[in-house]
């Protein structure tokens, strides 16, 4: 614990629904926040300012130039370098606050790695723009009794919502009974509002202190669901229950942590597909030059390596994986990554 940690936090403390009982318990307490994108850069600072213990980040992304309008931890020197989302957000998060345990992990989060990402922490943050992770991230919380929070951004308007699994519904629960949280529009299709992402991290950040500190006592069967639309000013609060078929909390069928459901990922916000290939490790000096005549604009760092074949540009990570930017066919991205990576 910081030495000077009741100054520090003394205007939170002041706060009588925290206090210094509640500021010590999030102290000790910790995190894992899946995506560190536009929700997950707001939520990472302001619960590394608040004085969360120790918080695990994790992205299988890097910085681009169309982030900076949102994504608030990075600037152009990140976008410049390419630098991935985790290294750059840890770095600036350890910059704010030296007393928090800030780890960020490169990588894509997949049923194999699901327990060692996951594990370890009081509770989990949905900062992805997909629902397969979040089926996921929800398989894995309801099998380990994790609490978890989602939320999600899109235009204007956005939603977020604490699952405490077993004690209310979880994401299969809602959606299921058809509660209205996925969207046919994405931030490629309708674009999204940076207030509009600031706001619902608020309210998820809120949602994790209040939680962590004890402070949180839903009615027993139900859980709150708060969306808002910044552009309209219209804010909405829902009651809903839990699914007493649903497949996951009460069937206990985990496919997507079993590896049975889970497809190749289409990202937000360009027209991208990746390829998740870890049967190896890439030399990626020895890929460079590999690739010298053969791509254009080759350019990277220890951790990645970009270069373009019109009119696809392919980011390849050092654990194998491959981003491909200029189809959404899995079939020509698989095709492209087996003709200059291998197959």
């Amino acid at each position: 614990m910081q030495p000077d940690w009741q100054e520090r936090y003394s205007r939170q403390i002041l706060f009588a629904p925290i206090g210094e009982p509640g500021q010590q318990k999030l102290l000790a307490s910790s995190a894992v926040l899946i995506g560190c994108g536009a929700l997950g850069t707001a939520v990472a600072e302001l619960l590394v300012r608040a004085g969360l213990g120790r918080l695990r980040m994790v992205d299988r992304d890097f910085v681009e130039p169309s982030n900076l309008q949102r994504q608030t931890l990075f600037d152009e020197s990140d976008a410049l370098q390419s630098l991935p989302k985790a290294v750059a957000a840890e770095r600036k998060l350890r910059a704010i606050n030296s007393g928090v345990a800030v780890e960020g992990v490169v990588a894509d989060l997949t049923p194999r790695n699901a327990e060692t990402l996951l594990g370890g922490v009081d509770l989990i943050l949905d900062g992805t723009d997909n629902f397969e992770t979040r089926w996921l991230i929800n398989d894995f919380a309801v099998q380990a009794g994790r609490p978890w929070i989602y939320a999600a951004v899109v235009g204007s308007y956005g939603l977020t919502l604490t699952i405490r699994p077993g004690l209310g519904p979880c994401l299969a629960c809602l959606v299921e009974a058809r509660a209205g949280l996925g969207h046919e529009a994405t931030c490629d299709t309708v674009g999204v509002l940076n207030s509009a992402v600031s706001a619902i991290a608020a309210l998820e950040a809120a949602a994790a202190v209040r939680l962590l500190v004890g402070a949180s006592e839903p009615e027993a069967g139900f859980a709150q669901l708060i969306a808002c639309d910044v552009w309209e000013g219209r804010f909405q609060t829902l009651r809903l229950p839990r699914n007493p078929d649903c497949a996951v909390c009460v069937h206990r069928e985990f496919r997507h942590l079993q590896g049975t459901a889970q497809p190749h990922i289409t990202l937000c916000g360009r027209d991208s597909v990746q390829i998740h290939e870890r049967t190896r490790r890439l030399d990626l000096a020895a890929l460079s030059h590999r690739l010298a005549g053969v791509a254009a604009s080759i350019r990277g760092n220890e951790f990645l390596l970009r270069f373009s074949v019109a009119p696809y540009e392919l980011t390849v990570f050092a654990d194998g994986r491959a981003i491909i930017k200029g189809t959404r066919d899995p079939a020509v991205a698989r095709s492209l990554y087996a003709r200059y990576i291998g197959a």
